[in-house]
């Protein structure tokens, strides 16, 4: 089982808190559809793939893409992989390209989930994010997904947006339930360094919320979403049952994925390899046979590490036996040790499966946990 990602740099303008790979200069995609292609073909040997379990275009902007575009993808996904009748298969959308007609195109494809971004039902901070949409747009946008076919669809949320109050997060929080989406991803704004908000903020024209603010909001969101039906399976993701995300889920539970396109990840189990973040580079490269990436082999304890921050995170938690056979005994003491201190403070807990979890209290306070419990020699 595995999974393949497939970036799609374009975008018709770029939000003001992004800091993923992104283009205005969208006369270059059919180069670079092109070279996505090749490079589909040329990395197919690169994890052993006894079948394709997910597929996921992310960006950028993948509803910025025809028809012709998509096809043109699936065409070689499936010449030269061997994918799975049920496999999911996701499109990241902006709400403002999913029109009646683009997601009837959409569902005719092997499409069977949308990812929706969002992040606001307040026009004022839509506005303030650099969005292309309304908040009415929105919601006819996930009516037009509903009526094309569409049963798995997720919307992506922010929260601790500057202006932002417990009562516009709580509008937000209640708009989107009334969606009745079947998976809610919601994401705590960062301020990236080079992106638009972050020069705000540093110029004083932008407060951030308080860190008091911050946690407030975080905390309505994980009362309400179970009581509204939603496991909270990630730290920033809620899922009706069986309803989560089985490509997200696969980088939090050490499952080999092949990325293709500008500055898409790879991992095979023992290495991570990431292209280069240039759209003119990346298609001579790929074109020319000589692909421009970095290649990273994991040591153990960088294997370690990259086990508790994702496993962490998941309402699955570590699981004991799967580390004690996996990796050395100074590991797993160090962990052990570690895990005992929070036990007894109540940040971490014993989930039903009998691995390691956050708590409640721990959930708030994830990252300092997390660099506890990591190995620095």
């Amino acid at each position: 089982m595995a999974g393949i990602y497939i970036h799609i740099p374009f975008c018709k303008q770029r939000c003001r808190y992004c800091s993923f790979f992104s283009s205005t200069h969208e006369e270059k995609k059919s180069a670079y559809i092109d070279a996505l292609c090749m490079e589909l073909v040329q990395r197919k040997g690169y994890v052993e793939l006894p079948r394709i379990d997910t597929i996921y275009f992310g960006g950028g902007t993948p509803s910025a893409l025809s028809r012709e575009d998509f096809e043109k993808i699936f065409r070689t996904i499936h010449e030269h992989y061997r994918v799975y009748t049920d496999a999911e298969i996701t499109l990241e959308a902006n709400p403002d390209d999913l029109t009646p007609e683009y997601t009837a195109m959409l569902h005719a494809l092997p499409f069977n989930r949308l990812s929706m971004g969002i992040q606001s039902f307040d026009d004022r901070l839509l506005k303030l994010l650099g969005r292309r949409h309304d908040a009415q747009r929105a919601i006819d946008a996930f009516g037009n997904a509903r009526a094309a076919g569409f049963n798995n669809i997720s919307i992506d949320l922010m929260f601790a947006l500057p202006g932002s109050t417990t009562s516009s997060w709580q509008h937000d929080i209640e708009s989107a339930l009334a969606l009745k989406p079947e998976h809610i991803s919601a994401y705590n704004l960062t301020y990236e360094e080079g992106t638009s908000l972050y020069r705000a903020m540093q110029s004083g024209s932008i407060t951030p919320l308080s860190e008091e603010e911050n946690l407030e909001q975080f905390g309505m969101l994980i009362e309400q979403m179970p009581q509204a039906g939603y496991r909270h399976y990630e730290i920033s993701n809620f899922a009706l049952p069986g309803r989560e995300s089985r490509h997200n889920s696969s980088y939090w539970h050490d499952i080999p994925y092949i990325g293709c396109g500008a500055a898409a990840h790879s991992y095979d189990g023992n290495n991570r390899q990431w292209n280069i973040a240039d759209i003119d580079l990346y298609i001579k490269g790929i074109t020319s046979g000589e692909s421009q990436c970095e290649i990273e082999i994991l040591s153990e304890e960088e294997k370690y590490n990259d086990a508790i921050l994702t496993r962490l995170r998941t309402a699955d938690g570590l699981p004991l036996d799967w580390f004690k056979e996996k990796f050395s005994e100074k590991l797993y003491r160090h962990m052990s040790t570690t895990i005992e201190k929070h036990m007894q403070r109540g940040t971490l807990t014993t989930g039903d499966n009998g691995n390691i979890r956050l708590a409640r209290e721990g959930i708030f306070i994830s990252d300092a946990i997390m660099r506890d419990l990591i190995y620095i020699d």
